[in-house]
């Protein structure tokens, strides 16, 4: 568990589930992608999972759940080891500025570290200006675009 300010970083747990869906509906809504109950139903259990590569972390303020991130661990052709891709990230829109975000970016690079993975990175939406500014501040910007061929 790591602190920092009024935020206090740790694992997703259990008890967790009805903050993670309403923080994880939010995230859905702000990128207009519904998914199917069932979908949300097997990340959730897939972040409880030992076997699963995916992580989950919770950001509380003032002791509640205000923000959440899911990583994943994979290998990758270009690195000995790991590389580390943070998949979601998202904290209450009342809840920013507090530090959240980055507080739990720098709780994923801290898991990174501890597996030994050559890489943290993750994407986002180039309209996406709020965030854009935080990660800008914490990590560089490698110009790499994303495409996506629909299957």
């Amino acid at each position: 568990m790591t602190s920092s300010r009024s935020v206090t970083i740790r694992p997703l747990q259990a008890d967790d589930r009805s903050a993670w869906d309403e923080l994880w509906q939010a995230y859905l809504d702000f990128y207009q992608t519904p998914l199917p109950p069932d979908v949300s139903d097997l990340t959730w259990a897939r972040l409880h999972d030992p076997s699963e590569p995916m992580s989950g972390l919770v950001a509380l303020i003032h002791g509640r759940v205000r923000g959440i991130t899911h990583y994943v661990m994979h290998r990758s052709t270009w690195a000995r080891e790991r590389y580390c891709y943070l998949e979601d990230l998202y904290v209450d829109a009342d809840a920013r500025g507090h530090g959240a975000g980055e507080a739990l970016i720098e709780a994923v690079a801290d898991a990174a570290r501890a597996a030994n993975a050559d890489r943290l990175y993750w994407t986002t939406h180039e309209a996406n200006a709020a965030a854009r500014r935080l990660y800008d501040k914490v990590a560089m910007r490698t110009g790499f675009v994303q495409y996506r061929k629909a299957l």
